[in-house]
């Protein structure tokens, strides 16, 4: 053989080597593990066979209780998390130990957070996390403000919008996504007539300018600009906004393309004021992630007026077509299905079909007459148009009043609000949400954790609500907060919303004012009222307000003829899921087919598997880790535990009881030689009990 003939046998074996050679996952550096969202680690040390020596290393009590989301990220053997107030600390990742901790000691924050994100420049390292609408850069090293970021290290995210929403709620739940020296934002709004517009905006790390702005609601002369009854939607002053990006987004590190998920237009549950598909809410975009330009689209749901927000970042992985594998990006929805795309092209890797769903009974609403469907991978969540009285929960006692619930409601697929109760399966909540799934990033396989939780949508007309004889208090209270705690103040605690009855019990009002102004959990900040508003408000909630009548005008109060009725669960009397288990599952679907390789039951109701029964699932909330020696790592489920999987067949394989829920993804890390698994435990969601710890696992004979 020639050397010629065996330099270039040499040279295609060492360039095939390097295109087959797998990422490198082996550290927990970025949200979810790496600018992918693969939530997929190299790291081996904690195996299939060494389970039974995982202990518990260290817990940290973080400075504040209660619900934390977030998904701490590790970078040369420092811990970076967020606290349920939104105290940004650090912590040594082999022992706990605190470093630094920064955060307002006078003023109490409720809002929640997701994570941070971490920057370097040679020695310049910077963490950035949001604190309500400021973005917040800080030393890594020591936890002190960069004061050459913005103004004196904080930038206002309303920098970009449109002056008239400079005052509107906006704040951030999810980590930026870092690419070279931008952070692009995700935020979350409002969901009413108040919002402001979602556009996507990158900014300067080093000094926090503002680099580039995509506009969701395209400017005259920009791609995707409406003409006629959408023209003006870009000014933000017809009661339409958001299409804002709030679950994150996804990064091709070596094409520069940013995918980004975004969701509904406002008001969520009537569009009689954005007629159309309603470009570019509910989409995935690609946009280059230089400059903002966008490359490609599609839209996942028409018109949306089920608040089916595309609810946590895609992941980006591989998967094979007819002997060749294609760079794609998979994106879970609420509604249950995973849409797979070309990552470069946009197009569809399974075929999608425009399948015909019913329209709207409401004056002035017009549903979009189809919405998108995969023809493959089948939903992982049941549909409200398969519901029959089979799949009603065993368990009620109350049978013959859930078959009268559902006979009076309307249940057909994508079936649109209505004054009639409508059942929303999958719920408000998905399906899908924003923990996000876990990918075998090389061989094209997707996990995901869902909920089959269902609940009931429902309208009522404007000019039937009496707004005579109120006060101004009760007015502002009737239009801005009894949707979710009720027109007695008597809240919804199944569902999440608390009882406002008694409040000066728990509360005094400087609390409640902040509450009211700043948010907490999913409610928003009502930052747009005024204080005589605010004043007004707190005094009726606090049973002290004045009698005073007060005009009320009835076309600025209520911008919609219809209005949401609440966020209501279907449960049974005992106050347990009224459809029958599963409640919540995990699913590992082969993307390469479309195929289901394996689904069971995720999560146990503790007054259940004392009787003996089987576990049912539950609600969670927050995603996996894969690992890829075959184990698939998660807490997220109501009933306090941490379990490890085999990835490979469904088989649980090790569980442990934790402190308090865990409504967040774990993150798994290699310290002093160390494998830990840490994740957060704040509870509080889903009735819980709160708390305030992480906790870090190891391997008994590595401590």
């Amino acid at each position: 053989m020639s050397r010629t003939i065996v330099i270039l046998l040499l040279g295609t074996l060492f360039f095939t080597s390097c295109e087959e050679k797998k990422q490198s996952y082996d550290g927990w550096e970025e949200y979810l593990g790496s600018p992918d969202r693969s939530h997929f680690t190299n790291l081996d040390q904690i195996s299939p066979e060494n389970l039974k020596d995982l202990v518990v290393a260290w817990t940290y009590e973080s400075p504040d209780t209660g619900q934390m989301q977030m998904n701490p990220i590790v970078v040369d053997g420092v811990l970076y998390g967020v606290s349920a107030a939104l105290k940004a600390f650090a912590l040594d990742a082999t022992t706990g130990k605190e470093i630094w901790k920064f955060g307002d000691a006078e003023k109490v924050w409720h809002s929640t957070s997701r994570g941070l994100a971490y920057w370097e420049n040679g020695e310049d390292k910077r963490i950035l996390y949001t604190i309500g609408k400021d973005l917040i850069c800080l030393d890594a090293k020591t936890g002190k403000l960069i004061q050459g970021f913005g103004e004196e290290g904080k930038v206002d995210l309303h920098i970009g919008l449109p002056e008239v929403a400079k005052e509107k709620f906006i704040i951030s739940n999810t980590p930026g996504t870092i690419f070279k020296d931008l952070i692009v934002m995700p935020v979350r709004l409002s969901e009413g007539a108040d919002a402001a517009p979602g556009d996507i905006r990158a900014f300067n790390i080093k000094d926090g300018s503002l680099a580039w702005s995509f506009h969701v609601f395209p400017y005259p002369g920009e791609n995707g600009y409406e003409t006629g009854k959408n023209s003006e939607l870009y000014k933000n002053e017809s009661g339409v906004g958001a299409g804002n990006n709030w679950a994150g987004m996804t990064l091709d590190e070596s094409t520069g393309i940013i995918y980004v998920p975004t969701g509904s237009f406002s008001p969520d549950f009537y569009g009689g004021n954005r007629i159309g598909t309603n470009l570019f809410s509910n989409c995935l975009l690609a946009i280059n992630a230089k400059n903002g330009s966008l490359l490609w689209h599609q839209q996942l749901v028409h018109h949306d007026i089920w608040d089916r927000d595309l609810p946590a970042p895609p992941n980006l992985l591989k998967v094979k077509r007819n002997g060749k594998k294609i760079e794609a990006v998979a994106q879970i929805t609420k509604q249950g299905y995973v849409f797979v795309f070309n990552r470069k092209t946009g197009e569809p890797l399974f075929d999608i079909e425009e399948v015909s769903v019913p329209t709207s009974n409401l004056f002035g609403e017009e549903a979009w007459p189809t919405q998108p469907i995969p023809v493959q991978p089948a939903s992982f969540s049941r549909r409200s148009d398969q519901i029959t009285e089979k799949d009603f929960s065993p368990f009620a006692p109350n049978k013959d009043e859930i078959i009268a619930k559902i006979k009076s409601s309307n249940k057909g697929f994508f079936s649109p609000p209505d004054t009639l109760p409508t059942l929303l399966l999958p719920g408000y909540d998905g399906g899908g949400e924003w923990g996000g799934a876990g990918v075998d990033p090389s061989n094209g396989i997707i996990y995901i954790n869902a909920n089959e939780m269902g609940w009931f949508l429902q309208m009522e007309k404007t000019n039937d609500i009496d707004l005579t004889n109120l006060s101004k208090g009760e007015s502002l209270y009737l239009n801005n907060c009894s949707v979710c705690h009720m027109k007695d103040k008597s809240g919804n605690i199944q569902s999440g919303y608390p009882s406002l009855v008694n409040t000066s019990d728990r509360l005094n009002k400087v609390e409640v004012l902040n509450l009211i102004k700043n948010g907490k959990g999913m409610m928003p900040g009502f930052s747009v009222l005024k204080e005589d508003e605010h004043n007004a408000l707190i005094d009726f909630i606090f049973g002290q307000e004045k009698k005073e009548v007060e005009e009320v005008d009835k076309t600025k109060a209520y911008q919609a003829p219809y209005r949401h009725l609440g966020y209501t669960k279907f449960l049974d009397a005992n106050g347990l899921p009224a459809l029958s288990p599963p409640w919540g599952t995990l699913n590992a679907i082969d993307l390469n087919t479309g195929e289901y390789l394996w689904k069971i039951p995720f999560g146990e109701i503790d007054s259940l598997t004392k009787l003996g029964y089987p576990p049912t699932g539950t609600e969670n909330y927050g995603g996996p880790i894969i690992t890829e020696n075959g184990l698939l790592i998660i807490a997220a489920t109501k009933d306090s535990k941490i379990r490890i999987f085999d990835r490979n067949n469904g088989k649980l394989l090790w569980e442990d009881i934790l402190p308090a829920s865990s409504f967040a993804t774990p993150a798994t890390y290699l310290a002093s030689g160390k494998q830990f698994i840490v994740l957060a435990c704040g509870g509080e969601k889903l009735g819980t009990k709160p708390g305030n710890k992480l906790v870090a696992y190891a391997l008994k004979s590595k401590i």
